[in-house]
């Protein structure tokens, strides 16, 4: 598959759309045919990728401790961090979720369940005040969780 760029995507890249379908297959029940077919990528690099996160005939398990470059909001705007394992990486999910629906609404509810919590030693930014400072300011990117490999020259 291409980029942007017109060049073929890094094995990064590769890797981290295998993650998506083995993520959609956990949230959906679909197959890996069904997912990889979502996601634009062959089931069988999916295989090549997460084989130990598949079984039998491409159920997916239900955790993994696998790498993720992700975002997260921190005083400065969002910065990269590695996430190990899945249930790490759908908590960050949660919170990303949780303050959106806080920029958008005003709810703070779900920031509650945060206060106090931390992922790969980085605190959750659940002060109402800092979150809208970052958001006035552009700081914060909720659109995307995952932190987009850097393009090689």
């Amino acid at each position: 598959m291409r980029n942007g760029n017109g060049r073929r995507g890094n094995k990064r890249d590769t890797y981290n759309r295998s993650l998506h379908v083995l993520a959609r297959m956990r949230r959906t029940g679909a197959s890996l045919t069904a997912a990889a077919r979502e996601e634009h990528i062959d089931p069988r690099t999916v295989r090549k990728y997460l084989k130990a996160d598949l079984r039998g005939r491409g159920k997916a398990t239900k955790a993994d401790r696998r790498h993720r470059d992700m975002l997260i909001p921190t005083t400065s705007g969002n910065a990269p961090v590695t996430v190990r394992g899945s249930k790490q990486a759908s908590q960050l999910g949660k919170y990303m979720a949780a303050v959106s629906k806080y920029l958008r609404s005003g709810d703070v509810e779900g920031l509650a369940a945060f206060e106090g919590k931390s992922i790969s030693g980085h605190a959750l930014i659940t002060e109402l005040g800092l979150l809208s400072s970052l958001a006035q300011a552009g700081a914060l990117s909720l659109d995307e969780i995952y932190a987009v490999p850097e393009a090689s020259s």
